[in-house]
């Protein structure tokens, strides 16, 4: 996406924030994250916030409102909205002022002290109800077809893979992974703020859903696996996450196919920073499930 600076944003918009915060200092750019147009640290008459942008309707503005609702969601967890507001300029932006969380990313390297954080901070999402923008996971998650678009995109590639075993697999999700708790859906190393105190906060909140408790935990153990795990050590890991305990062993691998087919396809069709370690990662745990 284009990115802006303060100083390129326009006119209607800097106006609008002001009025939000008073005299407005840029304090830095943040680069992490590809779905904003603007992410900028502002020092405000009260204090330092975080201000993220996005121009024009499109998936990701929508992704913003719900990231805007956050707070509400996950209170204590999630950033607080300071303000939030659509501004008409050259067209369309919506805006949102967000409590400033500082803190670093967590380590989910093989034996990081960081684990036991992240399993902790992982209980405790689980342990929320979803509701609102977090719209259940089973409508979210109807497409069964992501092994063979993926076989398609990638007809260049050696593709053993069994298509009909895995679409089954895939069909059984949407069912597998109903349930009333609150699930990030995209926790990984920067989407947790740790300080200095070991206290840690959860941000980047624009795809929330409501399913089953298990489904944030599953999500980490790829990116366990991402990060150097074995997917045996990723489970052991998940074992000290209450809410792994609801799982059923079929609902695991069949969310393990789902997630493989659908990361690899966005790896192949629309790829993103660290779009093939992810896809590999996936497809090295849905192995481990499928004993292959």
């Amino acid at each position: 996406m284009e990115r802006y600076r303060w100083d390129d944003l326009p006119s209607s918009v800097t106006t609008a924030v002001r009025h939000h915060v008073g005299e407005a200092t840029v304090v830095r750019e943040v680069e992490q994250g590809q779905n904003c147009n603007v992410a900028l640290v502002l020092r405000g008459d009260d204090g330092d916030l975080f201000l993220k942008g996005v121009r024009g309707k499109s998936p990701r503005m929508r992704w913003l409102r719900n990231e805007s609702e956050a707070g509400t969601l996950a209170p204590g967890l999630a950033p607080a909205t300071r303000f939030s507001e659509d501004i008409e300029a050259d067209e369309l932006w919506f805006l949102v002022g967000f409590e400033y969380v500082n803190g670093r990313a967590a380590d989910f390297a093989p034996g990081s002290d960081d684990l036991a954080i992240i399993a902790a901070t992982a209980a405790r999402i689980s342990e929320l109800p979803g509701g609102g923008p977090a719209k259940p996971l089973s409508e979210r998650w109807t497409s069964a077809d992501w092994w063979t678009k993926l076989a398609t995109e990638a007809s260049d590639e050696q593709f053993d893979w069994d298509l009909d075993e895995l679409t089954e697999q895939c069909r059984r999700v949407p069912e597998m992974v109903k349930g009333d708790a609150l699930i990030h859906t995209d926790l990984h190393e920067h989407q947790f703020m740790i300080d200095d105190g070991g206290s840690v906060r959860v941000i980047d909140w624009g795809r929330p859903a409501t399913g089953a408790a298990w489904v944030d935990t599953a999500f980490l153990v790829i990116r366990l696996v991402a990060a150097g795990h074995a997917p045996r050590e990723a489970e052991e890991w998940a074992v000290t996450v209450p809410s792994w305990s609801s799982r059923s062993e079929e609902a695991v691998t069949a969310f393990a196919c789902y997630v493989a087919g659908l990361w690899g396809y966005r790896a192949a069709t629309s790829p993103f920073p660290g779009a093939t370690r992810l896809r590999l990662a996936a497809e090295k745990y849905l192995k481990y499930r499928l004993s292959l």
